[in-house]
């Protein structure tokens, strides 16, 4: 059997494997030690195994994701998301399906201190869904705007899955960050103009709020949601001027946010065990994820199916809009069934060369690919956030009416990703005036 065989076959049990439910890393690892066994012998494997982990784990970038994790999880656990919820609430709730977009609007500050899209879909549906629920809200648009605005965890920094294409990809980490930030603002912004349109077309999808504020209200609230803006300013500013690296923003996010807990009197050591607690297991399982795939990626290195590809691209000339129409419904179908990050993890060495064929640009391309894998999260029947969110909210929302309400936010996200498509700048602006 020749090297590209043995590469092929690899992928096919990495298929079988996923197929039977075996989780993510452990099927990338299975597949890259059969392929690296096959190619090298027995001793050479192991080395390799060895070896490439070793290099991987001891990359100074991904350090960056445990302190970004534990950022979003003090957040979370202190309660400094409730107050940008309740400011929101105050300063939007007049508009036409005003809690919506207030929730829409929290999501993308609490973007700011999770770098998780799982993890803001959770916190959300806890905090704002029975809001909109008491308020006589549709439960399919409260539950949609929910699972859909939890996705802006991957675009506004920090983000977890750009920190692992950089590396994966070895492209900028803060190029990377930076590039996320107008792609998120811009789908928030889509998110609530389609529920105004919504709104206005069926008044009866959002009742007006009675309750009403006064100004000082208002500006009380939205004084006391101080921590989460000084974690952006932080965060962003921070990353935008060069004043820090992407690590060193995590590790000043986490800072901030347990010193705002002090100050607001809302921090405790029960809290920080959990938040501490959360941190260690999610940042095992991600990187359990990302050395399967390192692994995988070497083996099919060494297969030279790479090279096969980028050979075979060159003698048919594809165009690049067919191409990127191809990894569309390339990720749209497998996003239906697999995790986001394993299979960001597991496409990406498949992809690689493609990208080196047609010289498209790695920044550009990483944004492209994290919101295909963020699509993925939304849609049946497998999307992470769906089962996220029906799991907060329990028996309140049928799980159908949950995906019924999240499919009107797929056509926002088809918009915004023609939009990224067409006008590459949307994503390359901002990397391309730091420092």
């Amino acid at each position: 059997m020749s090297a590209v065989q043995i590469g092929f076959a690899c992928i096919a049990l990495l298929l079988v494997l996923l197929a039977l439910r075996v989780p993510i890393g452990v099927s990338l690892g299975v597949s890259a030690f059969t392929g690296l066994l096959s190619l090298r012998g027995l001793d050479a494997a192991f080395a390799l195994m060895g070896s490439t982990t070793f290099q991987f784990i001891a990359h100074w970038s991904l350090t960056a994701i445990p302190m970004f994790i534990l950022m979003g999880a003090i957040a979370f656990h202190t309660g400094l998301t409730r107050t940008l919820f309740d400011a929101g609430k105050a300063w939007l709730g007049f508009l036409p399906g005003g809690l919506a977009i207030a929730t829409n609007v929290s999501s993308a500050g609490f973007a700011a201190a999770s770098g998780s899209s799982v993890a803001m879909a959770g916190a959300m549906s806890r905090l704002a869904v029975p809001e909109m629920l008491r308020a006589r809200y549709n439960p399919g648009l409260a539950t949609g705007v929910v699972a859909a605005s939890g996705t802006l965890g991957a675009f506004i920094p920090p983000s977890i899955p750009f920190v692992l294409y950089a590396v994966f990809m070895e492209a900028s980490v803060g190029q990377l960050l930076m590039a996320g930030i107008i792609p998120g603002l811009l789908t928030m912004l889509a998110y609530a103009v389609l529920i105004v349109t919504r709104v206005k077309l069926n008044p009866d999808l959002a009742p007006r709020t009675t309750q009403a504020y006064s100004n000082r209200d208002r500006w009380l609230l939205l004084l006391k949601s101080w921590p989460l803006p000084v974690i952006v300013a932080g965060v962003v500013g921070g990353l935008y001027t060069g004043t820090v690296t992407a690590t060193e923003a995590g590790a000043f996010g986490a800072f901030v946010a347990i010193a705002a807990a002090l100050i607001q009197g809302s921090f405790s050591w029960t809290a920080m065990q959990q938040a501490v607690s959360e941190t260690v297991t999610s940042t095992a399982s991600i990187f359990l994820i990302a050395i399967g795939a390192v692994l995988f990626s070497r083996m099919l290195t060494l297969s030279q199916i790479p090279m096969n590809i980028g050979v075979w691209v060159e003698d048919y000339a594809v165009a690049l809009w067919m191409f990127l129409l191809a990894v569309t419904v390339f990720y749209i179908v497998l996003g239906m069934f697999l995790d986001p990050i394993g299979l960001m993890l597991v496409t990406l060495p498949v992809l690689a060369p493609f990208v080196i064929a047609f010289d498209i640009d790695v920044i550009w391309f990483g944004v492209l690919v994290v919101k295909f894998i963020e699509i993925g999260l939304l849609t049946p029947p497998i999307g992470l956030n769906l089962f996220v969110v029906s799991a907060g909210v329990g028996d309140k929302v049928p799980f159908g009416q949950v995906v019924r309400g999240t499919v009107w936010f797929l056509a926002a996200e088809a918009v915004v990703l023609i939009l990224l498509m067409a006008f590459p700048q949307l994503s390359l602006l901002l990397p391309s005036l730091m420092y």
